[in-house]
């Protein structure tokens, strides 16, 4: 199988120590040139674990390819849709939810960080993703309540102990 993943989900997974789940679950990971270069700036969180993690992954788009684009989608975006049409992907990873419209408009299959770890637990990968969860939403990456109780009652994880995951307000 072949994933070709965008730049938010990518860091989600690292800010929770998850990349590997990637290679196990997909096989083939790729991504494009732009979305690299997004996620691998000195300052960007994350940029040193994803800098390893990525080491032959990255793939330059043909841009002569044709892909519907909304006006907000970045340049990572858009090379990770290219990208996947390219490639003849599997899945394209992405969490954007204006990204992920965009992508079903140009009937391309995503999942998103939270379905990988999902994925990842009904596959025997790891017994539990609440604590993944709370890592990523401990880290600069939004991820949304309603979203987080979703995945977890269908990890068969919810309600937790505290009845709220995410330990920090949702407008971080």
């Amino acid at each position: 199988m072949i994933l070709v993943a965008d730049a938010s989900a990518l860091i989600a997974l690292a800010a929770c120590d998850s990349l590997s789940l990637l290679d196990t679950l997909f096989g083939t990971v790729l991504v494009p040139q732009a979305v690299f270069s997004e996620v691998t700036v000195f300052d960007k969180p994350q940029s040193v674990r994803l800098l390893t993690y990525l080491r032959g992954k990255v793939r330059s788009v043909d841009m002569q390819h044709f892909v519907y684009l909304d006006a907000y989608a970045d340049a990572g975006e858009t090379q990770a849709m290219l990208l996947y049409k390219a490639e003849q992907a599997d899945y394209l990873l992405i969490d954007d939810r204006r990204g992920r419209k965009v992508a079903r408009i140009n009937q391309i299959r995503t999942i998103g960080s939270l379905g990988v770890l999902l994925h990842a637990k009904r596959s025997g990968l790891v017994p539990h993703i609440a604590p993944l969860i709370e890592q990523i939403a401990a880290s600069p990456v939004f991820i949304s309540e309603q979203l987080v109780q979703t995945v977890l009652k269908l990890a068969e994880e919810w309600p937790t102990g505290n009845g709220n995951v995410l330990s920090r307000s949702a407008a971080n």
